[in-house]
């Protein structure tokens, strides 16, 4: 005698997923908690309508190389540098006129960086940071 078979359902076990679940939130939250960077505020300035630019005098210029602090095409020392740079920003009345546009090469140690906006800062300048960019024109 042949016995009917009877079709069972089974379930896979559902007990296991819900944990494999709570442990990749867990661990998304963990990876995503990322503690917000701090570093030294600066107030970068908006662009110009043209009738104003007239009237702004000449920007200083900093450029930072790993070895020197050049203002204006002169080589200085730290010291130097902020006495000249408070001096050159104590002549200039309006706000607009105490831009200091800051260059520096890729190789520039960001504790020299520092001690320069730093700087700048302290004799009341506004940084303004001059980026390399690369363009493609194509003439017809």
């Amino acid at each position: 005698m042949k016995l009917p078979r009877r079709q069972l359902l089974i379930d896979p076990p559902a007990a296991s997923s819900s944990d494999i679940a709570f442990i990749l939130i867990i661990f998304f939250l963990v990876c995503a908690s990322v503690q917000p960077e701090t570093g030294m505020a600066q107030t970068l300035p908006r662009t110009e309508e043209k009738q104003d630019r007239k009237q702004q005098s000449r920007n200083l210029e900093v450029s930072i190389t790993p070895s020197s602090i050049v203002l204006n095409g002169s080589p200085l020392n730290l010291d130097e540098f902020r006495r000249r740079l408070t001096a050159a920003l104590q002549a200039k009345k309006r706000p607009e006129d105490k831009v200091v546009v800051v260059k520096s090469t890729p190789k520039t140690p960001y504790d020299h960086w520092i001690r320069v906006s730093q700087a700048i800062d302290d004799a009341g300048g506004v940084i303004t940071l001059e980026l390399e960019s690369e363009r493609t024109i194509t003439v017809d």
